[in-house]
């Protein structure tokens, strides 16, 4: 254990977990069920590019359950009781994961919105979605929805390199993200930024720059993931033919440690990593489970005798 002035770093895990912050901030467990809502992509519907992200194959991060053939409520319905027993849950996020979740009408939004809002267990909805897809009339449901209910704004931004970001396919830039969050911020709800480690071509000490941009910016929240390969991407072939060598777990976990070290206590940690179903996943098989990968995270902190924030800019 380790003596921090800061009460938002969780003692045993060294860090701010969002579900510790969860817990302060309501008072009892919280838990997000994912959810699709049938959304599509503007990178895969050609209104931006097509094909998607190199990396992207949905099923690689979307539980079986949350199909978009499966009614919101039956999907909603699912998850809330697979917490319920395994957490011990007693209120919910429903996480719009899938794809791009602001991408269609205000109308359309706001139907599926408040539909999950409607359970009486449901205190908020988390919005997954990129940076070139927020408009006003989104960000203008989003803010009175925040008025009552809890919200989380979710930007995948995945690398802060423009010149990664076209390699990737990813169809927005730098400048994209951080309009969006100025755009967003100040409106009563909570941003949460995804960032990947691992692209070719960057070193760890590039990626750790990125902890002084979601430093500078009004990012409440972090999802960090590593780089992988999975069936039905490019990437798998770029692996195949020898152009992708992804990180070891012990780079990853070194890295991401570091990360933490310099990222100020005020941004909640949502995901330290990504997972991918074993029968479709290419590399890297690190062979955990994911409460092992959180804990690989935490084990290297605690050998430090370090905790999140420790070198940030002003701790």
């Amino acid at each position: 254990m380790h003596t921090t002035p800061d009460e938002r770093i969780h003692p045993q895990l060294h860090l701010n977990s969002y579900g510790y912050y969860l817990r302060r901030r309501f008072g009892y467990r919280i838990s997000k069920v994912n959810v699709d809502a049938g959304f599509t992509c503007p990178n895969r519907d050609g209104s931006k590019g097509s094909g998607g992200c190199i990396y992207c194959n949905n099923v690689s991060f979307s539980p079986k359950e949350t199909q978009a053939v499966v009614p919101l409520e039956e999907q909603m319905a699912a998850g809330m009781a697979y917490h319920r027993v395994r957490l011990g849950s007693e209120k919910f996020i429903i996480y719009f994961q899938k794809y791009t979740n602001t991408y269609g009408s205000v109308e359309l939004l706001s139907d599926l919105y408040r539909r999950a809002l409607d359970h009486p267990d449901v205190i908020g909805i988390s919005v997954g979605t990129r940076p070139d897809s927020l408009e006003d009339d989104a960000l203008e449901l989003l803010t009175d929805i925040a008025k009552t209910k809890y919200v989380c704004l979710e930007l995948g931004l995945q690398s802060m390199d423009d010149v990664i970001l076209t390699n990737i396919n990813r169809g927005h830039t730098l400048d994209d993200f951080i309009q969006a969050v100025k755009r967003a911020s100040g409106r009563n709800f909570d941003i949460c930024a995804h960032l990947i480690h691992g692209f070719p071509g960057e070193s760890a000490d590039e990626f750790l720059k990125a902890a002084d941009l979601m430093a500078a910016l009004p990012i409440d929240s972090l999802k960090l993931h590593q780089l992988h390969a999975v069936k039905g991407t490019e990437l798998a072939e770029l692996y195949r033919r020898g152009e992708f060598t992804p990180l070891t777990l012990d780079a990853y976990v070194a890295t991401v440690a570091d990360f933490l070290e310099l990222l100020p206590p005020r941004i909640a940690i949502q995901r330290l990593y990504g997972s991918a179903p074993l029968d479709i996943c290419v590399a890297p098989q690190w062979g955990l489970k994911n409460n092992q990968m959180w804990y690989a995270i935490v084990n290297e902190l605690t050998r430090r005798g370090s905790w999140q924030g420790r070198r940030a800019v002003g701790n």
